[in-house]
């Protein structure tokens, strides 16, 4: 386990919620940043501040190194092979609508074949339907196992040679499925297609290396990963990168202007239009920089003892039903409590400090394909203790109590 005087790095976690130590139980929605983030973007803004690449003066040069420094440690963190496959964007969500858009609507046709899952949030599931709108390309579904898993089987039966993209979740936000990513990149390269990855509830929690994934796009964002919000990743390959057209255009992303025409940039500045996000880029780069101190492969492991603890202690919750795999399950754990609807247990926990997530998390396909109309979820990382899955536990006791036998809706 990581030492439990992490915590301290976090000022947040050092409060009281409605008389009650804050127990956080919801980083898969967005993690809390440690202060060494905070500081660094604290000093971003009191010694650097200036725009970036454009000015001569000593504060530009400083803000622009702070700036591609930060590049680089993503590039070195996911282990891409050049920069020049780095493009800043707000978070998971315009990283997706980039592809899709820019891709999307240039490299898919009306022949072609869309292949997504049922486990996607909406980010990894609307820009697809949009783009089979706007193309007419077919929109494919891979079915779930009951567990909810995907079988190989499954996989190679709807990648098909007519399949021009794939995109799919690295970690399912709600069922904390891991899907064997580097296996599905092998298929979809079978049949000439191009496969992009959600990586928003994977990169925070785990070792991801791109060229051993080989993956042609990676999206995720900051926020979960205890970096500032507004600050996401695109990794693309390079060749495909070069191919795609920008999709906001304006100052920074033009090399020359004519009346009538103009050219880009090279990469990765071309998707980079107007005024960056820096210092959410230079909160990034920290938060990375504290990442790596801890170790990521240390922070999976202290997760999976988090989650194999309480799926164990939560077998006496009686009304206790846990939504996903029992197995390779990431750090997350869905569920509800029967005759508790989950917006009136969140609100019950919330009383006594403790906050998880309510609702459909972003994803109503797959809560139709559960049966349900919302579920609650706790996810945990690498701040969380042991003591506070017994809190929880307790408070879902709690909450059992308070409204006894009635369903209250």
């Amino acid at each position: 386990m990581i030492d439990p005087k992490i915590r301290e790095e976090f000022p947040i976690l050092n409060q009281k919620v409605n008389g009650h130590p804050l127990v956080y139980l919801d980083s898969a929605a967005t993690a809390q940043k440690p202060i060494q983030v905070i500081e660094a973007v604290n000093e971003y803004y009191r010694k650097t501040n200036a725009n970036v690449h454009r000015g001569v003066h000593t504060l530009g040069n400083w803000a622009t190194d702070a700036y591609e420094g930060a590049r680089t440690k993503v590039k070195k963190f996911i282990n891409a092979r050049s920069t020049e496959e780095i493009v800043f964007v707000r978070g998971t969500t315009s990283a997706i609508n980039l592809v899709a858009q820019s891709y999307g609507r240039s490299f898919i046709g009306k022949e072609d074949e869309i292949v997504i899952t049922l486990m996607e949030h909406h980010s990894n599931l609307i820009p697809w339907q949009q783009v089979a709108k706007f193309t007419g390309a077919t929109l494919k579904y891979v079915p779930l196992q009951q567990d909810g898993t995907m079988s190989m089987e499954d996989i190679k039966a709807t990648i098909t040679e007519k399949t021009k993209l794939v995109a799919m979740t690295q970690v399912s936000n709600v069922l904390g499925t891991v899907n064997p990513i580097k296996e599905v990149a092998k298929i979809a390269h079978s049949v000439g297609a191009k496969l992009l990855v959600d990586g928003a509830q994977s990169i925070p929690h785990m070792k991801v290396d791109v060229q051993d994934l080989d993956c042609d796009f990676l999206a995720f964002s900051g926020h979960k990963m205890g970096a500032p919000t507004g600050i996401g990743v695109l990794y693309g390959k390079k060749e495909l990168l070069e191919q795609m057209e920008p999709v906001e255009f304006g100052g920074e992303m033009i090399d020359f202007v004519d009346l009538h025409e103009s050219t880009w940039k090279e990469l990765p500045w071309k998707f980079e239009g107007g005024t960056p996000i820096i210092a959410g880029a230079v909160g990034l780069g920290a938060a990375i920089d504290f990442l790596q101190s801890i170790g990521m492969d240390q922070i999976e492991k202290h997760e999976h003892e988090l989650v194999n603890y309480a799926m164990d202690q939560l077998k006496q919750v009686d009304g206790f039903t846990m939504y996903g795999p029992l197995v390779n399950h990431s750090s997350l754990i869905t569920f509800n409590l029967k005759d508790v609807h989950p917006h009136d247990l969140a609100t019950v926990l919330d009383t006594y400090g403790i906050a998880v997530r309510a609702g459909h998390h972003c994803a109503q396909p797959l809560m139709k394909w559960l049966n349900v109309s919302a579920t609650a979820r706790a996810s945990f990382y690498l701040y969380n203790t042991k003591n506070e899955i017994d809190i929880w536990i307790d408070g879902l006791n709690k909450t059992k109590e308070y409204f006894g036998d009635g369903f209250i809706g």
